[in-house]
């Protein structure tokens, strides 16, 4: 599954921030967020690898966002080897959160924490990465859900709240607190998307069930739930896409075209794999000078099944449901930068 290939997969991108002028981005699990008048990727890796551009195109590599690692991560996952997954950056109160995850390969072993800065920008005198610790931990043998592939929604109120979860029982909301770095009190849970588990499956195993990495898009009066279904990192054999459903609440419960809930093992097919890529998903969504975007990373078959970022607009449709044009996975070229 996922978890136990990620590492290697995400180690090579890591490498891929020397390569010469003519290399794409290599990225995994990329959210993307706009600062004056740039542009700022941040992907898993080790410390979390970010970079900058000025028209999404060009993009230059501006490290880590961790020089070691958060102090709590190896009580959390005792395996943890500096390798951190699944961001997510927020701007809030006037300050960017960033969201991560670090976990035991193949365990809900796991734990989400939060990182703040003032700026994006590493040049800053302001710039400063602040860790405000773990927000949630998944435990083996207590949990049956794993608390990795974070993402924050406001809902109408200018309530937080944070999506999360992968394999196992499914995606999960819980409520957070007015600053958006603990969970509310009292607390507030909700499952908002799985896929079928068989009966008898044991508790340490994900299981079957290929869902994860939410992230929620507020357009139109709905809030959008986004998934990833199928298997993640594993080059040509990736059967990752990306799917969809839609809420009125944030809560739910979100449904597909057909009217299924995503509860139920429901969600209508955004974007899938063809013969020039494979594995597409763990995507993000953003609105920038009025268009809407998708974010996403995807398997180009033709170099050897290297993992690419991809932007691509987001249009919707007469039912108001979002598409993508398959053909933007070819148009939308990147461009590594030198240091």
């Amino acid at each position: 599954m996922k978890q136990a290939i990620r590492y290697a997969a995400a180690v090579a991108l890591a490498a891929l921030a020397t390569f010469s002028q003519a290399a794409q981005v290599g990225v995994h699990d990329p959210v993307m967020a706009r600062e004056g008048g740039k542009y700022y990727v941040f992907s898993t890796g080790p410390g979390i690898t970010f970079y900058s551009s000025t028209n999404m195109k060009d993009w230059k590599p501006e490290g880590r966002v961790f020089p070691g690692h958060p102090a709590w991560a190896k009580n959390a996952a005792p395996s943890f080897d500096g390798h951190i997954w699944a961001p997510d950056i927020q701007h809030f109160n006037g300050k960017y959160y960033l969201y991560y995850s670090v976990s035991g390969f193949g365990k809900v072993t796991s734990g989400i924490g939060v990182t703040i800065n003032k700026t994006l920008d590493p040049g800053s005198p302001d710039y400063k990465w602040e860790d405000q610790g773990m927000i949630l931990q998944s435990v083996p043998g207590r949990d049956l859900w794993n608390a990795i592939d974070s993402n924050i929604v406001e809902d109408a109120k200018g309530q937080g709240w944070m999506s999360f979860g992968s394999f196992w029982s499914g995606l999960k909301l819980v409520k957070l607190n007015a600053d958006r770095t603990r969970l509310a009190e009292p607390q507030e849970w909700h499952t908002i998307a799985a896929r079928a588990r068989p009966a008898f499956t044991p508790d340490e195993s994900g299981g079957p069930a290929e869902i994860e990495a939410p992230f929620i898009f507020k357009k139109n009066g709905y809030y959008y739930l986004f998934a990833s279904w199928g298997l993640c990192c594993q080059k040509e054999k990736s059967t990752y896409h990306v799917v969809v459903g839609r809420s009125k609440k944030v809560a739910g419960p979100y449904l597909d075209k057909s009217g299924k809930g995503m509860v139920q093992g429901g969600g209508s097919l955004v974007i899938e794999g063809n013969k020039d890529w494979k594995g597409l998903g763990h995507n993000s969504a953003y609105t920038f000078d009025g268009k809407d975007y998708m974010v996403l990373h995807a398997y180009e078959t033709a170099d050897k099944y290297e993992q690419k970022l991809k932007i691509m607009e987001m249009k919707w449709d007469k039912d108001g449901w979002p598409t993508v044009d398959p053909e933007d996975l070819n148009r939308y070229q990147s461009k590594l930068l030198p240091k």
